[in-house]
């Protein structure tokens, strides 16, 4: 029969435990589902053991290589940063075209986006190399939301919204909805808050598009609970743990609330 410490001592061990695969992800080399993929194959070395076991768990102290290489336990950075007209959000273009890391400072130059801003929208874009958190951020079973300021040709009304909100085909088999809210005009233009919880290529250009509204400018302006507020143009900022903190609560319930679906 194990005493209090030893109790203690137990439990202490058991909170030290972490997944293999969560453990590959934190350290930047990939998300945890690619993780999973790597232990699959067998290329996954614990300790000089061959792990493919799905599940398996191990402990900071632990050895780890990937195809031979030794694991590195990197340190996790998460960036907001306003991305200016012009760009793509990829590390390099066969097209020759000017990419986001043409302009971003040295220091973040290896961290990965979460999603993608096309070449003409500008805004937020979350950074980072935990694989873990885009995998998280990004998977389609997460509705989290991205809030849009739009301008778009023409007058909008109440009609238009409701296009919006019901649903639009936008590629054969493909239903993209929006909610969108008018917040002024000018002049023979409209000017939109829209929230997205999908993450389908081009969607507002090409469901303003289908309505006869093309977007004149499209910027996002936050991700969850993360925003643009205090950057300008091509500037970035550290995010502060306790911005990651509860952005991932927020991310919690969105996992809880789809799987009690």
């Amino acid at each position: 029969m194990l005493n209090k410490k030893d109790k203690n001592k137990k439990n202490t061990t058991k909170s030290a435990a972490t997944r293999l695969n969560k453990m590959i992800a934190s350290s930047g080399l990939c998300s945890r589902r690619k993780a999973d993929e790597l232990i699959e194959s067998g290329v996954v070395k614990v300790n000089g053991k061959t792990i493919t076991e799905l599940g398996f768990s191990v402990f900071s102290k632990d050895k780890i290589t990937v195809n031979g290489q030794p694991l590195k336990k990197q340190v996790l950075t998460y960036i907001k940063y306003y991305k200016p007209a012009g760009y793509i959000t990829t590390m390099s273009d066969e097209k020759g075209r000017k990419t986001i890391y043409d302009i971003l400072p040295e220091e973040v130059k290896d961290l990965k986006p979460v999603g993608r801003l096309d070449k003409d929208s500008t805004g937020l874009l979350i950074m980072t190399n935990d694989g873990d958190f885009i995998n998280k951020m990004t998977h389609p079973s997460i509705k989290l939301p991205k809030v849009y300021r739009v301008c778009a040709e023409g007058k909008m009304n109440q009609q238009h919204l409701i296009k919006l909100a019901n649903g639009i085909e936008i590629e054969k088999g493909k239903i993209a909805y929006a909610d969108a809210s008018i917040i002024e005009y000018e002049g023979r233009n409209t000017v939109l808050q829209i929230v997205l919880y999908q993450g389908m290529n081009r969607q507002i250009r090409k469901m303003l598009d289908s309505i006869g509204c093309p977007v004149i400018s499209l910027k996002r302006i936050s991700h969850g609970t993360i925003n643009i507020q205090g950057l300008k143009k091509g500037q970035f900022k550290y995010i502060k743990p306790k911005e990651i903190n509860d952005l991932m609560k927020q991310i919690a319930k969105l996992e809880k609330a789809a799987n009690t679906n």
